[in-house]
């Protein structure tokens, strides 16, 4: 796990290693710069290096493979030595027992076709010398960042947005980046907080000509949204294929050449993920968990029974305002872009004591969007009858909601709801930010383009949701904040959960092997019930997040008005001050519950107070 960086722009060597230090929690065992000079142009490349596989110097990066491409690399490429035995088939020979040299002898032997062999988590920029071109790709399901910016000649790529930032004078805020985070808690893919400044999407690549300076983007991977692909199977027949797939994709995430661990919240997929891995590991798994003083976002006594059950080594870390403060105010070190996700402030927590004992840690991401774990799953499920009422009844209900005099929004976001035309937009509106009445309007015309996997008609309403969530809320949101969170300490986290194959494997399954009147994840529970006992499993999911509500009205409620004050919210952009300044009263006397707001606009100042100068915003 590393961080990498490149550009065509001719920087000076203090500037580049400038770039690289604004990151360089990502990889600090090794920084390396190298330039490469022809008649055409001068390209450097630089990483930051967090060694994992191979901690020989030889397979420092940059790196160069047969005098024939330079790469730098950010992830793992978790089947490489099954493609490493097939490619010295074919000739190729290899100098270190890295993944790097791997996609570099793959795609001498391939050409891009060689992201259809990875299975891995990955971003990568590899320099052809011969073709005079660069190649660039990220991963399926986007674990791995990948940044970059292109104005004619001009090319340049990071890991994180920082680092092509700094030394650019010709970047403007993005207005419109600034409303899609208002609304999306992110900013969503291929736009970033600057105009100028891109995301290469998930399951991507580019080429960037360096004859001609063109820059071409192609997609090399997409889940099945059209359910072409049907699993027929029994249900016995599914849970044994996806339990093989499972232990396969642990195996695998197991294998480093450093120490590993487990995140373990007492959940379905973490503890599926630590049961089969206690179960794989000739060594006793460590496993870690967070620990919250305000009891009903407890649940490390969950963990510990899970834990003691498997025999792990278990590891339960206290968090408490006062170190989260210390994170709050720095938050944007980290998420170098507007981030509002509040379960990214346990997720540093987590990390920074996991990687006093591990560098590697597996995670359960993926489980809920691919085997319909969320609650708003069943929201949909309760909440799709009321769209069979005629809209003109709807209509003169929301009319009547609205009179209704109320301390609190409740009457009023579900009388928005009603004036929707179909579930689907609610569950948009459940996605983002149900109450828009304090955000102004879209500046400029704006589309999504993942909202083709909501709005048609080849699956049911549960499976398009599914795939939806996959293609957005895991990618833009998850994805993100397990990797700023876990590389702000230097920890690699990986998914097992998020193998290609096992999210294949759920997109084909038939919707009640997954999800039924009884049970969510029900496939999941059934392999893991083989582990663990389901009786530890009998209490209400509990989500990954933090007593922002109660530490903003006690411990923090002066951080939060001096930041959010009147004059303080007149310099956001974005926002209708005045509502706002309702909202946050109204959080304040305990009419109800804006946290998520007010955490919204607290990162989003905090990024401008501290990005914002010298920038304009159009």
């Amino acid at each position: 796990m590393c961080g990498i960086y490149g550009t065509t722009i001719s920087y000076t060597e203090r500037q580049v290693k400038k770039k690289l230090e604004v990151t360089s929690f990502r990889g600090p065992d090794q920084m390396g710069i190298e330039t490469y000079k022809n008649r055409l142009s001068t390209i450097t490349f630089g990483h930051n290096r967090l060694s994992i596989i191979d901690l020989d110097p030889r397979s420092n990066q940059p790196f160069n493979y047969q005098n024939r491409v330079n790469i730098v690399f950010n992830g793992e490429i978790f089947n490489f030595g099954e493609l490493k035995a097939i490619l010295r088939k074919k000739g190729h020979s290899f100098s270190t027992e890295s993944d790097t040299e791997v996609i570099c002898a793959a795609y001498l032997e391939y050409g891009t076709e060689c992201l259809s062999l990875f299975n891995g988590m990955f971003s990568f920029v590899i320099y052809d010398i011969e073709k005079q071109l660069l190649f660039g790709a990220r991963d399926r399901l986007g674990q791995k960042p990948f940044y970059y910016y292109h104005n004619g000649d001009k090319f340049e790529f990071a890991s994180q947005l920082s680092s092509i930032q700094l030394f650019n004078p010709n970047l403007t805020i993005s207005e419109n980046s600034i409303t899609s985070y208002l609304n999306w808690n992110s900013v969503p893919p291929p736009s970033s907080i600057f105009n100028e400044i891109k995301k290469l999407k998930d399951g991507h690549f580019l080429i960037f000509d360096i004859k001609d300076s063109t820059l071409n983007i192609e997609k090399y991977w997409d889940i099945d949204y059209q359910g072409k692909t049907q699993f027929t199977g029994s249900y016995e027949l599914a849970q044994t294929q996806l339990e093989s797939l499972l232990k396969d994709a642990i195996n695998k995430r197991l294998f480093a050449d450093v120490p590993v661990g487990v995140f373990l919240s007492g959940g379905i997929d973490s503890s599926l993920i630590a049961a089969i891995a206690t179960e794989t590991s000739e060594k006793q798994i460590k496993t870690f968990s967070v620990k919250f003083d305000e009891k009903k976002f407890d649940e490390s006594e969950y963990s510990k029974e899970v834990a003691n059950h498997l025999g792990t080594n278990h590891n339960i870390i206290e968090c408490n305002y006062k170190e989260g403060i210390n994170l709050i105010q720095n938050f944007h070190d980290f998420f170098d872009e507007p981030f509002a996700d509040s379960s990214a402030i346990p997720s540093m927590l987590l990390s920074k004591h996991t990687k006093k004992h591990v560098t590697v840690a597996l995670s359960g991401d993926g489980g809920d969007e691919a085997f319909l774990g969320y609650s708003r799953y069943t929201w949909v499920k309760s909440k799709k009858k009321i769209y069979k009422i005629p809209s003109p009844a709807r209509d003169i209900i929301s009319n009547f909601l609205n009179t209704i005099p109320y301390k609190n929004n409740r009457f009023k976001t579900f009388s928005q709801y009603l004036k929707l035309s179909n579930i689907e937009e609610a569950y948009i509106k459940s996605m983002t930010t149900p109450d828009t009445t304090w955000i102004k309007p879209y500046p400029k015309k704006q589309t999504i383009e993942e909202l083709k996997y909501l709005f048609h008609t080849k699956k049911n309403i549960y499976e398009r949701i599914s795939d939806f969530d996959l293609k957005t809320y895991l990618s833009w949101d998850i994805n993100t904040k397990v990797d700023r969170a876990s590389m702000a300490y230097s920890l690699e986290v990986r998914s097992p959960l998020l193998d290609y194959r096992i999210i294949e494997f759920s997109r084909s399954l038939p919707t009640s092997y997954k999800f039924d009147a009884n049970s969510q994840k029900k496939i999941l529970r059934s392999i893991l019930f083989k582990y663990v006992p389901k009786e530890i499993f009998n209490r209400p999911k509990k989500g990954f997040s933090i007593p922002f509500e109660e530490w903003f009205r006690n411990e923090l409620k002066d951080f939060v008005m001096d930041e959010l004050s009147p004059t303080q919210l007149k310099t956001i952009p974005g926002i209708n001050h005045l509502e706002v300044k309702k909202l946050i009263t109204q959080h304040m006397d305990g009419s109800w519950n804006h946290y998520l707001l007010i955490w919204k606009l607290l990162v989003l100042k905090q990024w401008l107070d501290n990005n914002g100068k010298g920038f304009s915003i159009q």
